[in-house]
């Protein structure tokens, strides 16, 4: 499950570093505003997979 969790998170990353260097290429605000979004779904994506993880790790030590 993580690596496919991780594999997903690089690919978004990935994602969103093609459509910042699309902006930069091309100037249409479109490309900056898609990469912004982007970001910022790997980012809440990534604090739940962590999230998660803390309370797996919470409960199972207990």
């Amino acid at each position: 499950m993580f690596s496919v969790v991780r594999v997903l998170v690089m690919l978004l990353l990935v994602a969103s570093a093609a459509c910042f260097g699309l902006y930069l290429f091309t100037r249409e605000p479109r490309w900056l505003r898609l990469g912004l979004v982007i970001t910022k779904w790997t980012v809440i994506a990534g604090l739940v997979f962590f999230g998660v993880l803390i309370v797996e790790q919470s409960f199972s030590g207990a």
